[in-house]
């Protein structure tokens, strides 16, 4: 079977099957690349269905490239707040300064050039050059690997094939509709060649997949898991003699950079020779590679030795919270 007629296999298929997403055009690229900018940042790591409602709401308030590097950083992050992930929103907003700034607003083409934009990697180059000028750029991700490695049966570790899995992807990938294939092989890793319980008989490529019908296809790829590392420490809702609650802004680097919290800490304890009362409620949340569990502890002071200030809690929506806090805010509330 030539790639020829694999990629237009599954092109016919992404004709008639293909999702309607609000950043996605048939037949070509997105006439507009800062759509397909906003949509990649968001997609990092998170699925479709979570990113679809804050695309739509972004995109409103910042329906152009102009408009998202004039704005504050502060309100990049509200309208970002709750999908997670925050450096994403702060490389976007540096990497929408960056075009007007060193590229007069106008969108880079070339690889090298996209290359020194902030917080785009190899994947999102290839995605955002394939989606949005269509140029044939092999998209690999984990819909990709998982596709190739069933297809071809290869169940060596994933670490250890990547050159031959990026070989195999340059391959089957169509020179003549680049932009179409690449959303075509994604929604087909999304919505048919799936981690569990993969419909192998919905498949354009089931007559020459390896896999088809393995009683162990589930274990394809095969990946090595990362165990998630568990910390434990504590959260300190501070209430002045007005009830309000102290918050500060997180200046330390990392995910969480920029945003509003509540102190806390993850290896001992911040308070001492203070009356810390322990609620019994605690949250858990789960990072890439951690799980952080922080006990919820109240304290009555009305001047903490922290950088930050009193905000009464009818006014704590106004400031951007990570997914964490919002967590503590809602058990206390």
């Amino acid at each position: 079977m030539t790639k020829t007629k694999l990629s237009d296999l599954l092109l016919e298929w992404y004709r008639l099957h293909g999702r309607d997403l609000p950043w996605r055009v048939k037949g070509g690229a997105h006439p507009d690349p800062y759509v397909i900018l906003v949509s990649e940042f968001m997609l990092q790591q998170t699925t479709v269905k979570t990113v679809i409602p804050y695309f739509t709401r972004f995109m409103a308030r910042f329906p152009n490239i102009q408009t998202l590097a004039k704005a504050g950083e502060e309100e990049v992050y509200a309208y970002w707040q709750g999908l997670g992930y925050y450096t994403r929103a702060r490389s976007l907003h540096q990497t929408a300064q960056m075009i007007m700034k060193d590229f007069g607003g106008i969108f880079p083409q070339k690889k090298e050039d996209v290359l020194k934009l902030k917080g785009i990697g190899e994947y999102t180059v290839a995605s955002f050059l394939s989606l949005a000028y269509n140029q044939p750029e092999p998209v690999i991700d984990g819909n990709v690997i998982r596709i190739i490695c069933r297809m071809y049966g290869w169940v060596e570790p994933v670490d250890k094939i990547m050159p031959e899995i990026r070989k195999k992807a340059l391959e089957l990938q169509s020179l003549e509709h680049p932009a179409d294939y690449a959303s075509a092989i994604m929604d087909l890793g999304a919505m048919v060649c799936t981690p569990k319980k993969p419909q192998c008989l919905l498949c354009p490529w089931q007559n020459f997949c390896v896999s088809k019908g393995r009683e162990d296809i589930e274990k394809i790829p095969n990946k090595t898991k990362i165990g998630k590392k568990e910390k434990f420490g504590f959260v300190y809702v501070i209430q002045n003699k007005k009830q309000e609650i102290f918050i500060r802004k997180r200046t330390e680097k990392g995910l969480l950079s920029g945003l509003y919290e509540l102190p806390w800490c993850d290896e001992g304890k911040l308070f001492v020779g203070k009356k810390v009362v322990e609620t019994g409620k605690s949250v858990t949340h789960i990072f890439t590679h951690i799980k952080l569990n922080l006990q919820i502890c109240l304290i009555e002071d009305e001047h903490p030795n922290f950088d930050g200030f009193f905000v009464s809690a009818d006014k704590l929506s106004d400031y951007p919270f990570s997914t964490l806090m919002k967590k503590v805010l809602t058990k206390i509330q």
